[in-house]
């Protein structure tokens, strides 16, 4: 057993004189040494763990410009869960496509060209204003079961159709008819193309597969089964047909990849370029992706195109029996359009009524489903970020120019969808707010696929998460709840799918108002705008105005009384579907309370010796385009701005026009608003805004009335008459007119002199040239195609 021996009496003492030795000189520096190390340790630390939490920091604001909102989905249901939206006209970018609304969706779509006259006129396939056809349109398209469409190229006619059959595990089935007419009634020679393709982006692999057969297109995918595409001439005469399997490397590329397939040979009626086999299948060992069917046929001449699966029960319809259910289709289309918008009750001609079932049809006809993933970027990353893959159901601004979705556009859609079904928009409505990120923020411009991006200039590709667009679409939503509030009470269908909507409405709400507010406290501005040196005045792009004169040197400085009252007509909004819901709604009645007093309106935005609204900013009206000697050696002259006075801190009150009508137009102002009354005084004023087609977007006697903002950048949002602010007019009209205040009566004369001119006008175009307007001589909605 070991014991524990107590310490010596000289190990004590030797300790002691240690411990006393501590207090020595010797042992200082080593204690202000320890000390010395202490605090540089500590100062390292610190600083380690700054740079540590910095680039933390930033890694994770880099990553959430493409985070999804972590929250419910809205759309809780899709593709074949929806059966009978499941088949459609989803592509609207070409005159006349089917796809279903599943991302691995074969598309199947049409080509021709005129044999005599191919090389001058080229292949017709995609939507295009260089194709100067002078009308194409549907004239009835319900949005769920069937559509019909005219197309004119002289001097051909071609009426285009469709009728779906539901039923089976795949979707249902469907008929498509094209029917060529000659305008001048004599047999002409006319080459017809009829495709199917899978969408190479969507990686279909190699259990997917198409090819064709003698008469026929056939395949099979793992959502779709095995199907067939039989094409059945109905009338007329099919002089020779060819078809050939074939790799595409994109949708984007099927017009340049027909061109190549072809291959001349003789035939007993002359030479004639046919389809001939692609070698690049077996260069490349690639899988067939696209299935062209080339048909020379005589006019008049009737082709139906029929899509069955293997659970089909029952014949397919063709034929006559198509001829007799789309009959019957068009009579209940007819019955139901009157039986919502009651026109004739109204006093509307039947030729007047068939333009209002064109206008609505196309609005239905131009909604498509696109898939794909955008491209996005904040300040915190170096290069654009993917966005999440995501699937998008909406309408298009114009099937020629803009064939993919815009963010306020599709609130102005909305308002006409909804009214002919609730259940298209709200599924529209919900596909949008699904690409919120964490952030709250939706990109305003959606290109979504090889189709979409290949029409997108590359500079208007990355979507800045700074960027803002018009919140039309959370005011049409309310709008919808206040018309139809039976729609949306109890455990309804859409009441669920709005409880889904809330929390990101309410995320993108709060989201306008932290990143878009201005310096001054109730002030707001656009954010986006760039001065290059070049534009005349710089752009806002995210305003959807695009290059309406603003201050005409961006700052950090400028409030912009349009979206000012955006946000009023926001938080009233908020307020309208958090009442529907039960919800509290305090704080957004008191946004809207403090953003409707018009002592603080007028305070920001009121120029007292112009009598109108405006923005505010760093701004002058010396500015001109002028061409000067490039700084670059071998460019020669290019024309840039030049300032010929030096910019002020000021209101924006020359440039009187829809900016200076948005308090009245998003109906901020009270209906006894004596400034509401300065605004009615010269509505109707020729020599400002009034014009016999609606208001313009620029009084004449502003400086930048039509001029260019760039030597290759015509006049937009100056002077053009814009048939979306035009209807915000008649709305806010119609509301004062029907309010108690000393303005309803001018309300109401107005309202109606405005309404002659906007349908009066849209009615005569359509007349004379068979196209829609959503702007007269601008180039966004111009020649309105949809």
């Amino acid at each position: 057993m070991v014991k524990h021996r107590k310490p010596s009496s000289l190990s004590k003492h030797s300790s002691n004189i240690e411990t006393s030795g501590s207090s020595t000189s010797e042992s200082q520096p080593r204690t202000r040494s320890y000390k010395y190390v202490s605090v540089w340790k500590t100062t390292l630390g610190v600083i380690c763990l700054s740079v540590a939490v910095y680039i933390g920091t930033l890694g994770y604001l880099e990553t959430r410009v493409n985070t999804p909102f972590d929250g419910e989905k809205a759309v809780k249901e899709s593709g074949l869960d929806v059966p009978d939206r499941f088949w459609g006209s989803y592509r609207p970018g070409v005159y006349f496509g089917l796809k279903s609304r599943e991302p691995k969706s074969p598309v199947f779509g049409m080509m021709w060209y005129e044999l005599g006259t191919a090389v001058q006129k080229g292949i017709r396939h995609w939507c295009e204003q260089n194709d100067n056809l002078p009308s194409y349109g549907w004239i009835r398209h319900d949005g769920f079961t069937f559509g019909e469409q005219i197309i004119s190229d002289p001097p051909h006619n071609i009426v285009t159709s469709f009728v779906k059959t539901p039923g089976g595990e795949h979707g249902g089935h469907w008929t498509a008819r094209i029917n060529i007419t000659s305008v001048n009634k004599s047999n002409e020679a006319f080459m017809l193309i009829w495709y199917g393709a899978l969408d190479e982006s969507q990686g279909f692999g190699p259990q997917s597969r198409m090819w064709g057969e003698k008469g026929a297109i056939v395949g099979y995918t793992p959502s779709f089964g095995n199907f067939r595409v039989h094409l059945i001439p109905h009338q007329g005469k099919l002089i020779h047909t060819s078809f050939t399997d074939a790799y595409s490397p994109g949708l984007h590329l099927l017009k340049e990849k027909y061109y190549s397939l072809l291959k001349v040979e003789k035939h007993p009626f002359g030479r004639l370029a046919v389809l001939g086999p692609d070698n690049e299948l077996n260069s490349k060992n690639k899988d067939v992706n696209f299935v062209p069917v080339q048909m020379l046929v005589e006019t008049p001449f009737v082709l139906d195109i029929v899509y069955t699966t293997e659970d089909l029960s029952g014949p397919p319809l063709k034929g006559e029996e198509y001829t007799k259910v789309l009959e019957q289709k068009k009579t209940a289309f007819d019955a139901r359009f009157e039986e919502e918008f009651k026109l004739k009750d109204k006093g509307y001609s039947e030729a007047d009524i068939a333009i209002a079932k064109a206008a609505m049809s196309n609005m239905v006809g131009g909604i498509g489903y696109f898939d794909g993933t955008s491209r996005v970027q904040s300040q915190y990353t170096r290069e654009p970020v993917p966005y999440w893959k995501a699937a998008l159901y909406t309408g298009v601004p114009s099937r020629s120019f803009f064939p993919r979705g815009f963010l306020w556009d599709e609130g102005f859609h909305g308002l006409l969808v909804g009214r002919w079904s609730p259940d298209i928009q709200m599924d529209i409505a919900a596909h949008w707010l699904d690409l919120i990120n964490v952030e709250g923020w939706i990109p305003r411009e959606q290109i979504l696929g090889p189709e979409s991006l290949a029409r997108v200039p590359k500079e208007f590709v990355v979507q800045s998460n700074a960027a803002a667009n018009p919140p039309m679409l959370l005011i049409q939503i309310a709008n919808m709840v206040q018309r139809r509030p039976n729609l949306f009470q109890h455990d309804s269908k859409l009441r669920r799918m709005l409880e889904r909507m809330f929390p990101r409405l309410q995320a993108w709400y709060n989201w306008f108002l932290n990143s878009q507010k201005g310096i001054e406290p109730t002030s707001y501005r656009w954010r986006g705008r760039e001065d290059d040196g070049i534009q005349l005045n710089p752009k806002t792009l995210t305003s959807g105005l695009d290059d309406y004169p603003r201050a005409s040197h961006p700052s950090e400085i400028e409030r912009h009384v349009d979206l000012r009252c955006w946000m009023f007509a926001a938080a009233d909004a908020m307020t309208v579907i958090a009442f529907a819901l039960q919800r509290d709604t305090s704080k957004f009645e008191a946004i809207r309370e403090q953003l409707g007093d018009e002592k603080l309106l007028n305070k920001l935005h009121w120029a007292s010796h112009s009598n109108s609204y405006a923005d505010y900013g760093l701004h002058t009206d010396g500015v001109k385009l002028v061409r000067q000697a490039s700084k670059s050696p071998g460019e020669g002259l290019k024309v840039v701005r030049s300032v010929t006075s030096p910019p002020q801190p000021r209101l924006v009150a020359s440039a009187f026009g829809y900016i200076s009508l948005f308090p009245m137009l998003l109906k901020v102002l009270s209906p006894k608003s004596d400034n509401l009354g300065k605004i009615l005084a010269v509505l109707d004023k020729p020599s400002l805004l009034w014009s016999p087609y609606g208001l313009r977007s620029l009084s004449k006697s502003a400086p930048l009335y039509m001029k260019r903002n760039t030597e290759h950048d015509p006049p937009y949002w100056r002077g053009q008459v814009w048939i979306n602010i035009n209807y915000l007019a008649l709305s806010a009209l119609k509301h004062y007119a029907s309010v108690e205040g000393p303005h309803a009566s001018r309300a109401e004369e107005l309202h109606t002199k405005l309404k002659t001119n906007v349908v009066g006008n849209i009615i005569s175009q359509y007349k004379k040239d068979g196209i829609l307007l959503g702007a007269v001589f601008g180039p966004r909605w111009p020649r309105f195609r949809m």
